[in-house]
């Protein structure tokens, strides 16, 4: 039997690192959702597509493909796993991933990664639209400024001229769009278990998770 774990938050709080680990020492599949649309935001973006123009958003979706691979995110072939972790598509990501549209067109995709064995999901509504029968779900949180800080070091990590004013203010108008967006608002999922990581490193979120899982798995709520 396989078995899905979901992993939702908001932007900053720790969901990718620390699923992606988490996966690792499960011994089981990543998925990262949120660069499944940060794909599509780029190519809609690049090819100038604003997203009022929701005819010409289906369209390009429907030439569009993007894979996701162990070295990265392919989007019609190409590598972006780069790219689409820019602060300009940060920037532009959510107007996007907002559109009916655009949700309901990358709902199979996502789905259909469980066929092929246990996963952990991480993203926004892993665990309230796109696995809501998810017998393992988790909210992490974590204050805007921590958030922030956050993402300061890890850009600052790759060499980049960041503002700490203007991550923070950037997370907090991205918190306001995905918790008031119509489609799929950011919300804790019914049945999470909820962590506020503003104080915890990456190994302390992960071995809390890791030793739920594994008591899960003892219960026989899931088998491994």
């Amino acid at each position: 039997m396989t078995y899905v774990l979901t992993i939702d938050g908001p932007a900053g709080a720790g969901k990718s690192s620390t699923a992606r680990r988490l996966a690792r020492r499960l011994g089981v599949r990543y998925l990262d959702t949120g660069a499944i649309y940060r794909a599509v935001a780029l190519l809609l973006d690049e090819a100038g597509i604003h997203p009022s123009e929701e005819d010409a958003v289906r369209r390009a979706l429907a030439g569009a493909r993007v894979e996701l691979r162990d070295e990265g995110v392919l989007l019609n072939g190409l590598d972006v796993s780069l790219k689409i972790r820019t602060p300009h598509i940060d920037r532009v990501v959510s107007a996007y991933s907002a559109l009916p549209c655009v949700r309901s067109a990358l709902l199979g995709l996502q789905r259909d990664q469980a066929k092929y064995g246990s996963l952990v999901v991480e993203g926004r509504d892993a665990g309230s639209v796109v696995f809501p029968d998810a017998p393992l779900k988790f909210f992490l949180t974590a204050s805007p400024e921590a958030r922030a800080r956050r993402r300061c070091l890890e850009r600052e990590a790759k060499g980049e001229d960041v503002s700490y004013e203007e991550t923070l203010a950037a997370i907090r108008e991205r918190d306001r769009f995905d918790s008031s967006r119509e489609t799929a608002p950011l919300r804790q999922p019914e049945g999470a278990v909820l962590l506020d990581t503003s104080d915890m490193s990456e190994d302390e979120v992960v071995e809390y998770f890791e030793d739920l899982v594994r008591d899960a798995v003892r219960r026989g709520d899931v088998e491994e």
